[in-house]
């Protein structure tokens, strides 16, 4: 992503979006994981102030960059103690996890219907050529990147969303089992990330194309 935006291959409307899909995303992401250990009896989340849209309370410099590096990224963890949670050490990390990626798909359906009602809405004002459109191609890509940032967290490796839900679904025995691959998350995730598109596209960059298309139903 950062080459494409060197080499000049991202336009205005897409480093625009990309920009506020990241903070959006990841504000939504990060409060959703707060609200659900909130939910769930834990005062933690609260305690440390990250019960909060404010984007300063959740983005994480590292994976930021990351995002602007290789188009995928996270935010600041939240933390919360698993044992405060009513739900078991295993199901309750799994609903707080599984609270992050469906949030953004929850942002992408809504700002997807706004597009949608655009014409509706604005139709009957007259508007400097163009504006639509960058306005539509804005909202259009914001979807696109909160659905990269969900699947994205999906992905079963730690620290990613993804492997505390699988854990949760997991019996306890292949659970512990799993758990040994904790320590080789951060490697698996290089690897992800040298390994390009030709990896990520399977199930992250097409999927994420063929659900904004659904969603928005053209222009993507």
């Amino acid at each position: 992503m950062l080459l494409q935006i060197l080499a000049g291959h991202v336009d205005a409307t897409q480093l625009v979006a990309l920009l506020i899909g990241l903070v959006l995303g990841i504000s939504v992401h990060e409060f959703a994981h707060a609200a659900a250990a909130t939910w769930l009896g834990d005062p933690t989340p609260g305690r440390q102030g990250r019960l909060t849209l404010a984007p300063a309370a959740h983005l994480d410099v590292m994976g930021s960059l990351m995002f602007l590096v290789g188009g995928f990224g996270w935010g600041k963890p939240v933390q919360y103690n698993p044992y405060a949670l009513r739900a078991s050490p295993r199901a309750g990390p799994a609903i707080v996890s599984a609270a992050g990626p469906v949030s953004n798909v929850i942002l992408a359906v809504i700002v997807a219907v706004v597009i949608r009602l655009l014409p509706l809405v604005l139709g009957v004002f007259e508007f400097p050529f163009g504006v639509m459109d960058t306005l539509f191609d804005l909202l259009v890509y914001i979807v696109y990147y909160n659905l990269i940032l969900s699947f994205f967290n999906l992905i079963p490796v730690f620290p990613l969303d993804g492997f505390a839900i699988l854990q949760g679904l997991l019996p306890p025995a292949r659970a512990d089992a799993f758990e040994g691959a904790r320590q080789y998350g951060f490697f698996i995730l290089l690897l992800l990330l040298f390994a390009g598109s030709s990896v990520l596209g399977a199930f992250l960059y097409r999927p994420a194309i063929m659900l904004t298309r659904l969603l928005v139903g053209a222009g993507f």
